[in-house]
């Protein structure tokens, strides 16, 4: 339970840590927006991605308090 718990928590701190990091660089690529100024399926691909592990982020983090109670 402890190993469990340890390991969600650790999942939980990297994907809020380091996803969160990536959007600015995404934003601010010349591939994110066409030639008028719309964004492109890069920046959509890639917003995805990180919401998704901002989610399991999240999702890790809850799972991690749960165990504990």
């Amino acid at each position: 339970m402890i190993l469990a718990v340890v390991l969600l928590a650790a999942n939980a701190v990297f994907n809020l840590v380091a996803w969160p990091r990536f959007y600015p660089r995404i934003a601010a690529d010349p591939r994110a927006r066409d030639a008028d100024g719309r964004r492109t399926p890069f920046y959509t691909v890639h917003l995805v991605l990180i919401v998704i592990g901002i989610v399991l982020g999240v999702a890790s983090a809850v799972t991690a308090a749960l165990l504990l109670i």
